[in-house]
């Protein structure tokens, strides 16, 4: 509990710390956001600094090195993915800044950078005693071992969580917002995991998860400091692909990838959204949202911004609470 919270500390100081530095970057390079033209309703937002992921991750890195005990590896694992999605997402963000255009990597180079990173931590991952080809059965926590069919999977919860934040990522504070909900109860899901399958004492790599949870947390509330309605820094891809990528490596590293989507059911929503947007118009040239992702069809709708984010990260912490004392009567 102390190393947890020193994590979550150390990790809110140093965001809250560099975010200026960030910012005060952004605007001197000329690092800026520019927004799509079919998002009019936000050409307010054109010219906000961008790249504020670069301070999360940092922040992230600090509390997680700073703070870990022995046995680190699935957190060391966790933190590397996330700096890795992370350094994608700059390089994305990097070409649209730089180069002046809307677009920056194509889907095919992303989705390529992407399932590189996740084919090796997912080989990693199953030859790991602590994650092997095991997951736990969600809510009873009963194991489920898929043997080397877990490694597509694997793969499957990488490329799903990172595009999933990504197109959460449109409204001022709502990936964060969200996020931060999210990874608190899946990290009280990883204590329940690690209590009821006896799989892993808390001193040791699940409590190190715990610290890599309260880091990530730690940083994503120092940086809501400057994203809360108006943001005066977007997290841009560099901070929406580390954070996807992350949390997914850290449903593998837990075992609870079938936990992932129940808790983060706004993820899931945002993306549903947009496949079927897309589905939908290809097959009748209709469209079934006003605009998709989902939040965006509410902002159509005239509903304010702030009040979406609110019910999205109101509805994740409703589930995720859920999750959780549904799982205690199902394990006690």
């Amino acid at each position: 509990m102390i190393k947890a919270a020193l994590a979550t500390l150390t990790a809110f100081t140093v965001a809250v710390a560099i975010m200026p530095l960030v910012i005060m970057l952004g605007k001197r390079l000329k690092v800026r956001q520019t927004i799509l033209s079919y998002v009019d309703n936000h050409m307010g937002k054109s010219g906000t600094p961008t790249m504020g992921g670069i301070g999360i991750m940092v922040a992230v890195a600090v509390g997680c090195l700073a703070c870990a005990g022995k046995d680190n590896r699935l957190m060391l694992i966790t933190l590397f993915v996330t700096l890795g999605y992370g350094i994608i997402g700059f390089i994305d963000d990097f070409i649209k800044v730089f180069f002046k255009q809307n677009k920056g990597l194509g889907p095919l180079q992303k989705i390529v950078f992407q399932l590189l990173i996740a084919v090796i931590v997912a080989i990693f991952a199953y030859g790991n005693e602590m994650v092997g080809g095991v997951m736990y059965a969600p809510f009873i926590l009963r194991e489920i071992n898929l043997g080397w069919g877990a490694v597509p999977l694997f793969m499957i919860v990488f490329l799903a969580f990172t595009n999933s934040v990504n197109l959460t990522d449109g409204l001022d504070g709502l990936a964060g917002k969200v996020s931060v909900s999210y990874t608190v109860f899946f990290a009280i899901m990883i204590v329940l995991a690690a209590y009821a399958t006896g799989d892993g004492q808390m001193g040791g790599e699940y409590g190190n998860l715990i610290v890599y949870c309260c880091s990530l947390v730690g940083a994503l509330v120092g940086f809501l400091c400057y994203n809360g309605y108006p943001a005066k820094v977007f997290m841009g891809d560099t901070g929406s692909l580390a954070l996807g990528g992350g949390l997914g490596c850290l449903a593998v590293m837990s075992r609870l990838e079938f936990m992932a989507p129940i808790i983060g059911m706004m993820f899931v929503a945002t993306s549903v959204s947009v496949i079927l947007q897309v589905g939908y118009f290809k097959a009748t040239k209709k469209r079934i949202f006003l605009m998709a992702p989902l939040h965006h069809h509410f902002e159509r709708k005239g509903v304010h911004e702030n009040r979406i984010v609110s019910v999205y990260t109101a509805v994740t912490s409703a589930v995720g609470l859920l999750s959780v004392l549904i799982t205690l009567l199902c394990v006690l």
